[in-house]
Formats: structure tokens, C-alpha cells, sequence
């Protein structure tokens, strides 16, 4: 699998065998969403989409200083708190330290708590 796109607002046809593109423009995008070594260097990989997700789960789940909100009360304090370390790792300034999408998946699919 070769990653595509970041961030939607850099989405962009791609031919089947093509697997790089050089984007010299971006536009319509939020910069939050995009992974550091894309924004600073030109350079995407998988874990730039994984970066770009772990920002979109972040964002969904609202900039509070709260870890749930009213709605999410019977959510129990365990499955938030596994949500949120999930969404923080996704989030890594260097991608060599971002789990890849398999992986987060895997995290949040499991029934035990995967953090210490």
C-alpha cells in the first residue's frame, strides 16, 4: 500500500503504478492536519496519513481540557483514556514514532487496556 494523500485538501489523481507525487501547492487545507515532515519537507510516507488521523481523532473529539464530555458519560473512564493515548500517538512529531493504521486499529479494536 503506498500512502496517497494526508490530508484531503492535498488529494490529488494519482496514476495506478504512481506512488510519489510533488504537491508544490496546497490549498483548502488545514496545516494542523498535515504530518510535520510533510509540511516542513516535502516528505510523505504511511505514517502521514496515520499523523492526519490521530489530528482528525483529536479534533472530532473536541479541544477540551476535559476527557469526556456530558454524552460520553457511560463510556467507561478506561476506553476514553485508551482513546485519547491512541489519538496522541497518532499524533508524533516524527513519523518513526506513529503506529501504522493496522496498528491503531488493532488498539482500539481490543477488548484490555493496552497502556500501563
Amino acid at each position: 500500500m503506498n500512502p496517497k494523500i494526508s490530508d484531503f485538501g492535498m488529494a490529488r489523481i494519482l496514476g495506478q503504478n504512481e506512488s510519489i507525487a510533488n504537491t508544490r501547492r496546497v490549498v483548502g487545507t488545514l496545516e494542523r492536519y498535515m504530518s510535520p515532515e510533510y509540511a516542513m519537507k516535502d516528505i510523505f510516507s504511511k505514517k502521514s496519513d496515520v499523523y492526519s488521523f490521530g489530528a482528525w481523532e483529536l479534533w472530532k473529539q473536541g479541544d477540551s481540557v476535559e476527557l469526556r464530555d456530558n454524552s460520553m458519560a457511560s463510556c467507561p473512564k478506561e476506553e476514553v483514556s485508551k482513546f485519547i493515548h491512541v489519538g496522541l500517538l497518532c499524533v508524533q512529531e516524527h513519523a518513526a514514532d506513529r503506529p501504522t493504521i493496522s496498528e491503531v486499529i488493532s488498539m482500539l479494536a481490543s477488548d484490555y487496556h493496552v497502556f500501563a
